[in-house]
């Protein structure tokens, strides 16, 4: 009489699965229509990415200027070094490509050389008044223009570093509409009238002329990311189904793997609509991850159903098999995975946060999608024909499982000492490793944009602004002799560090004034004595009644209490943005008394290397916090605290692998590259959770015949476990054609983290298996878990 088996918990899911096929596609048509629907809510981030909570000390000083002065990254810039600018030809194209610009709704001011107005004394109303500087009748003569270049460089000390530089380098400053910069509307403007205009213009001149500036350069990042997308998405698809199908030799078994990816994909993007989340530098690459995380789990069940038919020949009690004999061993290494993603939840940042919650879930998501529509789909199609068989016994494969088998074997030994030599190499290499806070070290190098970022750089020092703001917490207080006697003493202090430009504040207006009251001699381009104060700053109060156009008024606010200095910097590193944050507060501290002035600093630049500083602060926790997860997970299979130990081992090493790799090429710890280690090592895991489920069922096949068991699993387990590692390996390096540095990094990085994980599961592990048992006499090292990781109860029954 046949003994009647306990049904276990996949046994009943394979069964619910296998007999309501239809209702089961039905209803993830529906989830994935529903989820299609979502996809209006999908928008592009328009700000750089900030990695600090929202209740940050930082986020909140840059918040509260942001209130009281509006964004600060609103300026443009559009520079030209090029002798022939002061030419008739080229300046009257340049005057009307100002007055064009000027002309649209979407800019506030042009501030130009073409229609540059320069402050002068009018004494029979004893006040300043703004006259033009520019001759506009006189442009088409070229002595005129060479007198006008030489005035402009030698007596407009006011616009020196603002229109201008002692090389002789020429740029306007274009304001946008504060209200629009954070909007969809600043890409729109730029993409389609600004670029054109610009295009028309060094066609019309031959005349190459430079852009910059944080709209310009957030607008153009934010196409390449958008670009990109696409770019991941399709190479992901195309490389990962070429080595799937040259490893299966199967169309089918190809198609229907690439069907689920891509269903799993418009779930992504589902999740991101349905979360009104927006998509960023991280949650971009979210769906080419699906793609190469998603086709590893279709190999492991189309690898599984394969070997089941072949040892059989029952197509159906080979698919009730795929789900009942890997169903756990597949969840948990999804859950694995997804815990890696997961573990950037508990970061306060909002944007880790997204990117965490969208790649945890996806992960999730997929496997059940790849756990159900695989069986449903075979059951549907003809016996696998021995040509689709044939990839498990190639001669390759064969030839590279034989070798690892030979080490584990053989020269155990060799295995450990290769791996401490590593392992030592690999710790002296991390400690060389840098740190990275800039804000554009990330962005697509080859790019124009890029290259005249660097330009702005050489020529201004940078495009990147610093704010630092005074409150002299008394109204009217930034107009006190002594108070800009301590501002110009400070901004004389940004004026010697040479990664900052020169500064710009509502000092500079008021020597401006002092040099109009003195018939615009540039030698009294000064702060005014005691004396001059009274009389300087009536003219000056009396002309800024009557002009609309001064260019200071975002420079100290309504009450006359709060003064901003703007200067720029170039791109610098965390530990150099350090250093010049240390010596500009040692001034600070020396020349504003706290109990009189609140001095803050703050600026775009500033905020993201202190998200970057923060990302590094809470680098190890992240990392522990995975580990802790894991193991956890492990800890509920395989109930032996021994085990997991054991596993821990083969998948630190290759991380400390990669941390020794950055430091040895100079890959600097950066945002990008922070994500590398909780991603690898949720993905590395996968192969260890593989093994030791396949060595459990091996000890129960082999009577606990540990070695037996061990070069068993090596057989059984090695092939899936190389032909996942291939496709993870060259999914990732996808990621490598980015134009974006931190993308290729964090692609490169986890490729090359998970090829020496995939070696260190199938040499290392069992190596430390076998030593392990040796050393427990062989004891039996597994307590019967809480849940089975592998059906082996015996055959379920035939339905």
């Amino acid at each position: 009489m046949k003994k009647k088996l306990k049904v276990g918990f996949w046994e009943f899911v394979a069964r619910i699965v296998l007999k309501n096929r239809i209702a089961i596609l039905g209803l993830i048509f529906l989830i994935t229509l529903f989820l299609g629907l979502q996809w209006k809510n999908i928008r592009f981030s328009f700000t750089e990415a900030n990695l600090l909570p929202d209740n940050n000390i930082i986020n909140k000083e840059y918040n509260a200027f942001l209130k009281e002065f509006g964004e600060e990254g609103n300026l443009i810039v559009v520079g030209v070094k090029d002798d022939v600018f002061f030419t008739p030809k080229v300046f009257t194209a340049w005057n009307k490509l100002m007055l064009d610009l000027k002309s649209n709704k979407e800019i506030d001011l042009v501030v130009s050389v073409s229609d540059l107005k320069k402050l002068q004394k009018n004494e029979a109303i004893e006040s300043f008044e703004l006259v033009p500087f520019v001759d506009q009748s006189k442009t088409k003569d070229q002595a005129y223009l060479n007198s006008l270049k030489k005035d402009l460089f030698t007596k407009l000390p006011f616009y020196e570093g603002l229109l201008f530089n002692n090389k002789e380098t020429v740029r306007s400053a274009i304001y946008m509409d504060k209200e629009i910069v954070n909007t969809a509307a600043r890409k729109d403007y730029i993409l389609n009238d600004f670029i054109p205009k610009i295009e028309a213009f060094e066609k019309e001149t031959g005349v190459d002329l430079r852009v910059s500036g944080m709209p310009y350069i957030r607008t153009l990042n934010a196409k390449s990311i958008t670009d990109e997308i696409s770019l991941f998405i399709g190479a992901s698809l195309l490389i990962t189904s070429l080595i799937f199908f040259f490893f299966f030799r199967s169309f089918r078994a190809t198609l229907i793997s690439m069907l689920i990816v891509i269903t799993g994909v418009m779930w992504t993007f589902g999740l991101l609509g349905l979360f009104h989340y927006e998509i960023t530098v991280l949650t971009a690459i979210v769906p080419s991850l699906v793609i190469v995380i998603g086709i590893p789990n279709c190999i492991f069940l189309t690898n599984k159903y394969q070997q089941e038919f072949r040892a059989h020949g029952n197509k159906a009690r080979a698919l009730q098999r795929v789900i009942t004999k890997v169903g756990t061993a597949t969840l948990m290494t999804n859950l694995t995975t997804a815990a890696g993603f997961a573990t950037f939840i508990i970061t306060q940042s909002e944007l880790l946060k997204e990117f965490g919650i969208v790649s945890s879930l996806s992960i999730i998501a997929l496997f059940f999608l790849c756990l159900i529509v695989i069986p449903i789909y075979y059951s549907y199609q003809p016996v696998p024909k021995d040509k689709h068989l044939e990839h498990l016994s190639r001669n390759y494969t064969k030839v590279f499982i034989s070798w690892i088998e030979k080490m584990v074997r053989y020269n155990r030994r060799y295995v450990y000492a290769v791996a401490i030599f590593l392992f030592l190499i690999s710790c002296i290499g991390a400690l060389k490793i840098q740190t990275s806070g800039s804000l554009i070290e990330d962005m697509p190098k080859n790019t124009g944009f890029f290259k005249d970022i660097l330009f702005f750089e050489k020529e201004f020092n940078g495009v990147m602004p610093l704010e630092i703001t005074i409150d002299t917490q008394r109204k009217k207080g930034v107009m006190k002799l002594s108070t800009m006697r301590k501002m110009d003493e400070f901004q004389k202090t940004i004026e010697e560090i040479p990664e900052l430009s020169k500064p710009i504040s509502i000092l500079n207006l008021v020597k401006y004034s002092k040099q109009a009251y003195y018939n615009g001699n540039p030698e009294y381009y000064d702060l005014p004595t005691s004396q001059e104060q009274s009389f300087i700053l009536g003219y000056a109060k009396n002309g800024t009644k009557n002009s609309q156009e001064n260019i200071m008024k975002s420079y100290v606010d309504s009450t006359g209490q709060v003064a901003r200095i703007t200067t720029f910097m170039k791109d610098i590193g965390t530990g150099n943005m350090a250093k010049i944050e240390d010596r500009l507060w040692a001034k600070i501290n020396t020349i504003f008394p706290k109990d009189r002035y609140k001095v803050s600093m703050t600026g775009k630049a500033l905020v993201f290397e202190k998200g970057t500083k923060y990302l590094l602060d809470n680098l190890v926790s992240s990392i522990l916090f995975a580990i802790f997860l894991i193991s956890l997970l492990m800890v509920f299979m395989f109930r032996s605290f021994k085990m997991v130990v054991v596993s821990l081992i083969p998948n630190l090493l290759p991380l400390m692998i990669t941390a020794g790799l950055m430091g040895y090429f100079g890959i600097p710890l950066k945002p990008s590259t922070i994500l590398v280690f909780s991603i690898a090592f949720g993905l590395s895991v996968d192969d260890t959770i593989h093994f030791l489920a396949q060595y459990r069922q091996e000890l129960t096949n082999n009577n606990w015949k540990i070695k037996k068991s061990v070069f068993a699993t090596i057989k059984e387990s090695g092939i899936s476990m190389f032909y996942t590692s291939v496709v993870l390996f060259a999914g990732f390096s996808v990621f490598m054609l980015s134009d974006f540095g931190g993308t290729v990094a964090l692609g490169g990085l986890i490729a090359i983290t998970l090829a020496f994980g995939m070696l260190s599961n199938l040499m290392l592990l069992p190596c430390l298996v076998l030593t392990l048992n040796k050393s427990l006499a062989n004891e039996q090292e597994f307590i019967e878990p809480k849940i089975d990781v592998l059906d082996h109860l015996g055959e379920p029954e035939d339905n």
